[in-house]
């Protein structure tokens, strides 16, 4: 009897995927983890589901309990209306977390994705219950609550089809076409163009990082990016000689102004018909290679645009062209000459490539080693939406991931444009990672130095889901510099990170500023309004993954901006210190993305949801754990509509204060001026550069300086602050300051690796754990974890308490304490 009742008991929790027939559509519920659930739904007539572009997890043994039509995890209830198909979703106590309505198939009977169907899902939310992710939309909202969205990558807004909710579940929706979002009194919907079967995931993190993590389970971690890429980046559109790249270069180290980073953008090639040849043919350029060499001397790094298409008279396209993997459709540049507008009675003749194809990949790749072989550090690989202009139904025929036969027949192919179009940022950004991961590795077999190998750093102008696994970071497109954008970028990075994605960046001052030249071409930088923009949106861009100004329109470096002792360039300058000053706090919360699927954009519902007031936040976040950000997103000092040189002539120079009409000249940026800023209740604040102490859960009052931003640090933080430095690199952290903010039990980690190559895969990394006791008051400095090559035996830690008591303290890599 007993052997009897254990076999049962073993069956009941061997279960495997519970599905259902009803009204001709095949039901699948299937467990991948406790708390993750693929569903599927098939017609009756449908073609085999094609393997995930995203999806690389595989179901795990989860031991699962089915009753009737419930299928339930040690996490999870999943069930099946046996009358209608829906599928809801519960805690394994009961309480609903998402519900389906209704579902259609709707058969595509022409064009080349006939016998395909456009596929739709209903679910049914809670009145009030906000959902949030979806990609980068540039509406400045969180909540996607009313959203009515046709997602399709752009160059401003790019979509991962990832949602989650404030109640802790998350939902990825598994198609490529063009789809459109929905939330009304109908329900929250996604339909897609093209589709075989409704196929999506459910996740229930139970909390937003929760929710981050189970989508990177399914599609994968986040590579750790080079330590230097964390520095500051210049950059603009465009430097025209290796000369001018070097200069800029040169002058910020006679400044004494820090940066990591430079960009050389587009036309280093040539004319538009060489276009994206990845290769200097420019007569500016003829000394690529010296360009690339005296940056690396100077102890910066070059990032390069590369494209997503190919001119007409580049080797790639050819070698594309013969094996018929370049689409047909118009896209950037439309004209061979570089006149605006675009002359198109001289059409560049350039076409995207078909980054679905691993053939195409390869020979984009073969191309790309010209330069990789150069030593370029970094790709910026721009257009990857990609740019796709007056589109007509028959171009989103194309087919793509074709397979050719000798004589140019069409053998197989993944399928259409249409079916495909969004996953493009993907397949194109994995190319080039995978295959420099690849060319490493050989170099490495064949003698290569391990420790030389370079991180892959991409970055990319479009995102789809997954795509945190290969070494890339979005910025959000080419963006207009006015205090609304500056506004909208900050929703769009936190809900972007909210997708799983986790490195995000903007054109810091905007993109496109020609509005501010009032006094001529390249006037902005002394234009007091843009000066005031700039300066705030370097104070949000300090807090991206990436720290990076660029721009058409007017240069950015800081020297544009004024000299020393000027308050505009101060202000900048300071920003950029700052930068570095938190490089060990950012590079450990860098190793947190990566081993523990933690955020660097976190919004404040991550920590605090209980607290209804951040549901909707949109101007306040976290940056890691412990700090509090608080851009200042709206102008003090001049107006936000763009005024003229004859309108700036008539300013009262009297007035004073947010909005004012002030003259030009006399604006005054070394006053202060107030603003005020939310403290989630659940922790008390710390204000970063007074150190005064604030309760949570109220509106202070502030008043602000123009060379800072309201900074807030968790009560129950440590943070570790790095020396000033030129570049990342130039100096040891063998003292750095220990920053303990008390009110509670904290921990942070310290982590340190050899900076530029992958052998912490293999473990080659040293952590050191901080901890503070609240009761006792004592901070233990725990034993060192690891060791590298090059790892500071000894080392001297100043620990400074907010209150103005400080320690030194002598670490060997054993564990100590000291009480305070």
């Amino acid at each position: 009897m007993c052997a009897a009742l254990l076999t049962l008991a073993l069956a009941l929790w061997a279960q495997g995927p519970m599905q259902l027939r009803v009204k001709n559509t095949e039901v699948k519920v299937e467990f991948y983890t406790p708390s993750i659930v693929r569903v599927t739904k098939l017609p009756a007539t449908h073609a085999d589901l094609a393997p995930s572009m995203v999806v690389t997890a595989r179901p795990e043994q989860v031991a699962t309990v089915q009753k009737g039509h419930t299928l339930s995890s040690a996490d999870l209830k999943v069930s099946i209306d046996e009358r209608t198909g829906a599928v809801s979703f519960a805690t394994a106590k009961g309480k609903t977390l998402l519900r389906e309505k209704t579902c259609t198939f709707e058969q595509r009977t022409t064009g080349a994705d006939a016998g395909a169907y456009r596929v739709a899902q209903t679910f049914v939310l809670d009145k009030s219950e906000p959902i949030y992710g979806l990609g980068t939309l540039q509406n400045g909202k969180m909540n996607r609550r009313g959203e009515h969205k046709l997602m399709e990558q752009s160059n401003l807004e790019d979509f991962q089809n990832v949602i989650q909710s404030i109640k802790g579940w998350g939902l990825y929706w598994d198609n490529y076409s063009p789809t459109h979002f929905d939330d009304d009194v109908s329900g929250m919907t996604f339909t897609s163009e093209v589709g075989q079967a409704v196929d999506y995931y459910f996740m229930y993190g139970q909390t937003a990082d929760g929710v981050v993590a189970q989508m990177r389970h399914l599609s994968g971690s986040v590579p750790m990016f080079p330590l230097w890429t964390f520095g500051y980046w210049q950059c603009k559109e465009r430097y025209k000689s290796t000369r001018e790249v070097v200069g800029v270069v040169d002058k910020y180290r006679e400044l004494g102004v820090p940066l990591d980073g430079i960009v050389q953008d587009w036309q280093y090639w040539g004319s538009n018909y060489l276009w994206n040849a990845m290769d200097f043919l420019a007569e500016e350029y003829d000394d690529g290679q010296k360009m690339i060499d005296d940056v690396h001397q100077r102890h910066a790094h070059l990032m390069i645009s590369i494209w997503a298409s190919f001119g007409p008279q580049t080797k790639a396209y050819r070698q594309l062209s013969a094996k018929g993997l370049l689409y047909d459709f118009e896209t950037w540049p439309q004209s061979g000459l570089t006149f605006w507008p675009p002359r198109k009675d001289y059409p560049s003749g350039v076409r995207v490539y078909d980054a679905f194809s691993a053939e195409a990949r390869s020979i984009y790749w073969q191309n790309l080693t010209t330069l990789y072989d150069k030593g370029v550090d970094a790709w910026w690989m721009d257009s990857t939406d990609p740019d796709f202009f007056d589109p007509r139904e028959s171009d989103y025929d194309h087919s793509v991931g074709t397979v050719l036969d000798g004589q140019g027949n069409l053998v197989k192919k993944l399928g259409t444009w249409r079916g495909y179009r969004n996953a493009f940022p993907l397949a194109t950004v994995k190319g080039v990672y995978e295959s420099q991961r690849q060319t490493a590795a050989k170099a490495i077999a064949g003698g290569q130095d391990p420790k030389a190998e370079k991180r892959v750093f991409i970055m990319t102008r479009s995102a789809f889901a997954g795509q945190q696994h290969y070494g890339s970071n979005m910025w959000s497109g080419d963006v207009v510099s006015s205090w609304d954008m500056l506004r909208k970028q900050v929703p769009a990075g936190l809900s972007y990170s909210l997708t799983g994605n986790p490195n995000f960046n903007t054109d810091i001052g905007g993109f496109f500023c020609n509005a501010y030249n009032t006094r001529g071409p390249a006037s902005a930088p002394r234009n007091v309004q843009f000066q005031e923009l700039y300066v705030r949106w370097m104070q949000y861009g300090l807090f991206c993954p990436v720290f990076r100004s660029h721009g058409a329109d007017a240069p950015r470096e800081i020297y544009q901006f004024g000299q020393k002792g000027e308050p505009v360039y101060d202000a900048i300058e300071k920003t950029i210190r700052l930068r570095y000053r938190l490089l060990p706090y950012l590079y450990s919360t860098a190793w947190q993305v990566t081993s523990n699927n933690e955020s660097y954009l976190r919004p404040l519902f991550s920590d605090f949801a209980q607290d209804t007031r951040v549901w909707d936040m949109t101007d306040e976040f976290m940056f890691g754990r412990s700090f509090l950000a608080a851009p200042i997103v709206e102008a003090q000092y001049t107006k936000e509509e763009v005024l003229h040189e004859d309108a700036m002539s008539g300013w009262d120079r009297k007035t004073k204060g947010s909005g004012s009409e002030e003259d030009a000249s006399a604006v005054d940026f070394t006053q202060p001026r107030q603003t005020t800023k939310y403290l989630p209740k659940g922790a008390s604040w710390y204000d970063f550069w007074t150190n005064q102490l604030y309760k949570g859960g109220q509106t202070v009052s502030l008043q602000t300086q123009f060379d800072r931003a309201p900074l807030f640090v968790r009560a129950g933080s440590i943070v570790p602050l790095g020396p000033e430095m030129q570049y990342v690199g130039e100096k040891a952290w063998d003292e750095l300051e220990i920053r303990v903010y008390p009110g509670a039990n904290a921990s942070f980690t310290l982590y340190e690796d050899e900076g530029d190559n992958y052998r912490y895969e293999q473990g080659i990394y040293a952590t050191i754990t901080f901890q503070w006791d609240q009761n006792s008051r004592t901070l233990t400095i725990g034993k060192r974890s690891g060791s590298y090559p090059g790892m500071l035996a000894n080392r001297r830690f100043l620990v400074v308490m907010p209150d103005g008591q400080q320690k030194q303290v002598s670490y060997q890599g054993e564990a100590v304490s000291v009480k305070f």
